[in-house]
Parts: structure tokens; sequence; C-alpha cells
């Protein structure tokens, strides 16, 4: 925008009330503001990349999510809902500047924030919501599914050993991690992923089937309240627009086919103010193409 002529300072002196938002990798300004960069990158440069993956292994990414999607659109758009409703009060707009490393690590302030607490503050994978707890982690069924366990407070503890067929005195919770989990390891591989599914649904263990991409908008819960639609571009599930709101309820453009080239063409030069006989003009000299000529 700004090597057009369009940076926010000269748009914003033409439209004082105009909300300008920019997303970059690094930032507009620091070292590394002018390098390419992926999501990897930025989550490694926050902190956020170091503290991913098990014990003894490499730091793992957590595919694109952190940084592209969480720490960078979402926070942006967060960033321009907020100028939005600041402009209610002062009726001026404002920059957003946004960018993925510091989006990123501001995702994560709870993670950086809490490293004095029992739960953090540890090497890699070796605490209590890293994989570093037996009771904190995924064990592989005897079809070679998943189960994941996550069974932090003592009561659903119990639930879980009561589930597993062991007892409080057997395995307790706070001690022994890594020979807890060979027991359990060895325990979930007795049975399918179903069966475990039989053992533990409707209890409060705190043990849910890892469910594939395809798996999940079958599975009776998801089903049930309708959590993903079909994409219809591909013919393949696509999660449901969340959050739900009540009296404006969201509608993914998941359902909708995608548009087509030229589709709206005459639509965008007519409400632009352009006369019938000039999109017509245009579209014989082959300046626009459209879709199928509503002319």
């Amino acid at each position: 925008m700004e090597k057009l002529g369009l940076g926010p300072n000269i748009l914003l002196e033409d439209n004082p009330q105009l909300v300008y938002a920019r997303l970059t990798g690094f930032g507009q300004y620091g070292k590394y503001s002018k390098m390419a960069g992926h999501d990897i990158n930025y989550i490694a440069v926050s902190g956020l990349l170091s503290l991913l993956g098990r014990k003894n292994e490499k730091p793992t990414a957590p595919i694109n999510l952190a940084a592209d999607f969480g720490g960078g659109g979402l926070l942006c758009a967060l960033g321009i809902m907020m100028a939005l409703y600041e402009r209610t009060n002062s009726g001026f707009g404002q920059v957003v500047d946004a960018n993925m490393v510091e989006g990123s690590a501001y995702l994560s302030s709870w993670i950086f924030r809490s490293q004095k607490h029992p739960y953090w503050g540890q090497p890699r994978g070796e605490n209590m919501l890293d994989t570093g707890s037996h009771f904190y982690d995924t064990y592989e069924t005897k079809d070679g599914k998943y189960m994941a366990v996550g069974a932090l407070e003592p009561q659903f503890y119990s639930k879980l050993l009561h589930g597993l067929g062991f007892s409080d005195e057997e395995v307790p919770q706070m001690e022994n991690s890594e020979a807890h989990r060979e027991l359990f390891t060895k325990r979930f591989q007795e049975r399918t992923q179903q069966e475990w599914c039989e053992v533990f649904d409707g209890t409060d263990a705190c043990v849910t089937p890892v469910l594939s991409l395809d798996e999940a908008p079958k599975h009776p819960h998801n089903a049930e309240r309708n959590s993903f639609v079909t994409y219809v571009d591909h013919n393949i599930p696509a999660p449901a627009a969340a959050p739900r709101l009540s009296r404006t309820p969201p509608v993914t453009k998941a359902m909708e086919p995608k548009s087509q080239h030229g589709e709206h063409t005459v639509e965008i030069l007519i409400d632009n103010n352009y006369t019938m006989q000039e999109v017509q003009q245009l579209e014989h000299e082959g300046v626009i193409a459209t879709k199928k000529s509503k002319l």
C-alpha cells in the first residue's frame, strides 16, 4: 500500500475516521523487519516454540496455528474491532500495528507469566501440561488409534484410575510419572478406541478419543450440535462458524460456492457509478471479464 502512495499517514489525513490495519511477520521496524519468514520462524523468535515438544526431543511446531492464525490474523482482527469500538467514543480512527512475533508471544502470556507456578518452569517435556505427566498425555489403543487424557484434578484422576482398573494406592497421581506412563501405555493398548469410549464416555475422567478430520464431524457429540458443515467447493468437512451469537448467529462461508472469475464485475462497476454503456464498452474492449454477461 505504501509503495502505491497509500500509507496510513496519507489516508488518515484524508479520512481521520479510517481504521488502517497492518499485519507483518516481524513488525514495522527492528533487525528482522525486512526479512521473509513463516509461522515457524515467528514463534521461534517469540519464545513460544522452545516450549513445544517432548522431553529430550527437538521443538515441534504446531502446524501454522499459533502465528498465522492466532497471533496474526485473529489478533489483527481483534485490534480492528477494538479500534472501531474506540472510534464510537473519540470519532477518530487509528493504525492497528499487528505482527506475528509479538502476537504469538501475547497469545502465550499465561505460559510466560506462570513460569514460577508448579505446572511450568521445568525444561521442555517435563512440565505438567507438556507431556511431562502421565495424566495429561495421549495413549495408543489396540487398533492403532489414540485416547487423550487430561485428568488434572484429583477427583478426575480417581475416575481415570477406576476406568483403567487401577487404585489410587497403586498409581498415586504426583509420583513416578514415567513408571506410571508405562502402566497406562500397556493398559490402553489392551482395548480399542471404541471400547475405551464405552468405558469413559459420560464420566468425569477427562478421557476422550483423538478424532481425525473425517471422524470429528461424525462423532455423536459434534453431530448433535451441528459443529461441522460441508465445504461445498470440495465436499469435505469444515467447522461451523464460531462463536455462536444468540441474536445474530454467524454463517460460515464454507457453505457458499466460491465466487467465479468475473462473477461480480458488472455489479461492482455499477456500484461505482459506471453506466451500463461504459461497462459494455469495457467488456467489448477486453478490459473486464464477466462470468456471464448481465447486459
